[in-house]
Order: structure tokens, then C-alpha cells, then sequence
């Protein structure tokens, strides 16, 4: 093992209360495809529509022509349906029951930080899988898309129905944020961020905090991002390998 991760198994053996941030990185050893880059969904530069699928996929484009956002949900639906957690996820749920103090701010809307056991879950995006009522107080959980209609509607009142995520140009939500900050005011000893580019500053800020403040950071990331510079541990690994080496390490099992 290398010594950076030697570094980050003995920041985790002082039993610390840690602060997990994790992006779409997390979820690649599952399967589950990114929006852009190299085998993203969405390489082009826009979509069928003529527009960037940020646009596609944002709260505006909701209000005007929620068909066209209900397409390309669908679509990145139907490209992560039958996903699992991977064993990054079942890591962070170890360490959750093998120290005193574990919290996840996740990106991800896929839910499966709770599929592998993990309970202190901030989603702050959301969860794909839940879906509302635009009108009146309908709502359910649903494994996946599949037998939904194009413009799916509510069964009680036959408004538009839509899941519970963050679109851009959304506000987050203020369970959310009220979560994330309650839990760092309560202070953290270790932040350890996990495959992200960072560039929403509510990611990139615990970070940020953490550094000025003189406590241990660690990044997890084959790539670079926003905060690479200022970290004080950088593991250039994907998340499942690098986790799973330091619980081997830390003698914790899946």
C-alpha cells in the first residue's frame, strides 16, 4: 500500500469523526455513467433538442416543457436501472458502524448510500426514486421508470408528477442544508472527499473549512478537481479500490 494511504489508515485507526463528500465517482464501479466525458450519456455537445443537457435537465425547462425534462430523466433512469451499491458504498457503511461519529453529503441521487447500509446520508440533490405530486400532497417510492408514462401524472389529482431531485437552476432543498449545517457546527475531524470535480462551492466548502481550520483532508479521486490543491492527502485511485484497501488495512470487513 502506498504511504498515502498508509497516512489516511492511521488518521482513520485515532477512531475520528469523519465527513464523507461523494460525487458521481462514487457510483462508477456500479455502473453508473457520468452526463459528460468519456462514456457519459451526454458527450455531444447538446442534445436532440439543440440545447446542453443542463438545460434539459433544469427548473425552468420543467416549468415550460416537462416533457422534455421527463425525457432525459427517463434516460438516465433507464442507463442506471438494476444498479447496486458497489463496495466503496459498503466501506463507508463499515466505517459508519466501526466509528463513533460517520456522515455521507452525497451528490447522487441513486440512493445507494442507504442501499448499503449507510444511515447519516445527507442526499442533497435528492433521490431519483421518490417521486411528487406538482399540485397536491402525492407521493411514492419506486424501484425504477419502468411501465411510467412519457409525462407521468398524479393519480389524484392528474397534475404532473416529478422526482424529488435538485434540476439546475434549482434551489436546494432546506432539509438538506439545515442537515449539512447542523452536522458542521457539531465539527468534524477528518473531511475526506470522493469523486467529484467539486464546483458547487456547498462541496468544495467543508473542504475549504476543514484545511484553514489546520485538520486533515483527503481527496479520493483518479481525476483532479477544485479542491486538489488544497488538500492535505490526495489518493489518485478510484473510490471502491482505495476503500476497500484501507478497511483491508483498518482489519474492518465489508
Amino acid at each position: 500500500m502506498s504511504d498515502v494511504l498508509d497516512a489516511v489508515v492511521d488518521l482513520l485507526a485515532g477512531n475520528p469523526e469523519v465527513l464523507f463528500i461523494t460525487g458521481a465517482g462514487m457510483s462508477a464501479d456500479s455502473g453508473l455513467p457520468t452526463y459528460r466525458g468519456i462514456g457519459g450519456l451526454y458527450e455531444d455537445a447538446s442534445v436532440a433538442e439543440g440545447m446542453p443537457i443542463e438545460v434539459a435537465l433544469s427548473g425552468p425547462m420543467f416549468r415550460r416543457r416537462p416533457d422534455v425534462t421527463w425525457k432525459y430523466i427517463k434516460q438516465i433512469e433507464a442507463a442506471c436501472r438494476g444498479a447496486g451499491p458497489n463496495d466503496g458504498h459498503r466501506a463507508l457503511a463499515a466505517l459508519e458502524r466501526h466509528l463513533d461519529r460517520v456522515w455521507v453529503l452525497t451528490q447522487n441521487v441513486d440512493g445507494l448510500h442507504d442501499a448499503a447500509g449507510s444511515q447519516n446520508v445527507i442526499p442533497i440533490h435528492g433521490d431519483v426514486h421518490n417521486l411528487h405530486c406538482t399540485r397536491c400532497t402525492w407521493e411514492e417510492r419506486v424501484e425504477d421508470y419502468a411501465g411510467l408514462a412519457d409525462l407521468p401524472t398524479c393519480p389524484s389529482c392528474e397534475a404532473i408528477v416529478r422526482p424529488r431531485v435538485v434540476l439546475f437552476e434549482e434551489m436546494l432543498p432546506s432539509a438538506g442544508i439545515d442537515a449539512l449545517g447542523r452536522e458542521l457546527a457539531a465539527g468534524f475531524d477528518l473531511v475526506v472527499i470522493i469523486g467529484t470535480t467539486a464546483v458547487f462551492p456547498y462541496i468544495a466548502g467543508p473542504v475549504f473549512q476543514a484545511a484553514r481550520a489546520g485538520l486533515p483532508t483527503v481527496e479520493i479521486n483518479p481525476g483532479r478537481s477544485e479542491v486538489t490543491h488544497y488538500v492535505q492527502h490526495r489518493v489518485e485511485q478510484g473510490a471502491a479500490e482505495a476503500l476497500t484497501a484501507i478497511l483491508r488495512s483498518l482489519g474492518i470487513g465489508l
